[in-house]
């Protein structure tokens, strides 16, 4: 009795032993596992350039959004919905997008989809998406896609002799903001426009030369189914040097041109550099 009590009590001190072991060894895989504290889930919304595409069901009132979310091995969206922010106007249906993202662990982008469904048909009406919004419609698209707007709407101004058709002219140039023109020559194909924008503070003074103090630059285009297209830039007059890049454009809406004023597109000579003392 005494002896098997004794190999008991051994055996039991052995279990114990090896438990110990086991539940130090299970700590320590825990703690190198987790040596980093889990990941935060914060919640957003796309950028305007992250929603990609869209399409309006057959009910004509169901939107499912193509937006890029962050990907990776590990779980990297949660509730992605999307959802009307604002009443529903005669001109457009604004839809807000959100989800939950961690804030590491998502190296790579894929596209999720969000659908909503609206009160009423979109119909003509624009569907804006976040803000700034990106804008899509039904109209010249294929169904059931719905097609994105670009920078100068759903309805781009035809390319013409007109100030918006000019306005388009303008950004495709990428010109400063509030750049205006100052003179156009155009005959529906070809296109000269003198522009000029600030330079100075936001002040209507003329008598302050801070408030008046402008550059400029004229540029050369030809008309293209996406708009005018931008082809040459020269401060000249004449028709010489636009000419010599395009034979093809027309004397009539160049030869009349004089030369840009200095002062709004000024040359600066290279700063002198000294010589090294002997």
């Amino acid at each position: 009795m005494r002896s098997g009590g004794k190999r008991g009590a051994a055996a039991a001190a052995l279990l114990c032993t090896l438990a110990v072991l086991l539940l130090g060894a299970c700590g320590n895989q825990v703690a190198g596992r987790g040596g980093t504290a889990p990941a935060e889930w914060t919640l957003g919304a796309p950028t305007t350039s992250q929603i990609t595409g869209a399409e309006i069901g057959a009910d004509g009132r169901t939107v499912t959004i193509d937006v890029e979310v962050p990907g990776g091995p590990k779980p990297c969206v949660r509730d992605l919905k999307a959802k009307l922010t604002e009443v529903v106007t005669k001109d457009t249906v604004p839809v807000q997008i959100t989800f939950s993202s961690p804030d590491s662990g998502c190296p790579k982008t894929v596209t999720g989809k969000a659908r909503v469904k609206l009160p009423e048909p979109l119909g003509d009406r624009r569907l804006a998406v976040g803000y700034p919004a990106a804008l899509f419609t039904a109209q010249g698209a294929k169904p059931p896609a719905l097609r994105l707007c670009g920078d100068l709407g759903c309805t781009p101004p035809a390319t013409g002799c007109t100030s918006a058709s000019y306005e388009q002219a303008i950004k495709a140039v990428d010109m400063p903001t509030h750049t205006s023109s100052d003179a156009e020559h155009c005959d529906g194909k070809w296109l000269v426009l003198d522009l000029s924008w600030r330079t100075g503070p936001a002040c209507d003074d003329p008598a302050d030369s801070a408030c008046t103090s402008r550059l400029g630059d004229r540029w050369f285009y030809r008309a293209e189914k996406s708009g005018w297209k931008p082809f040459f830039r020269t401060t000249e007059g004449g028709c010489q040097a636009v000419r010599d890049r395009e034979p093809a454009f027309p004397t009539a809406l160049c030869a009349s041109l004089e030369p840009l004023d200095p002062s709004l597109h000024p040359t600066y000579s290279p700063t002198p550099t000294a010589s090294p003392s002997s």
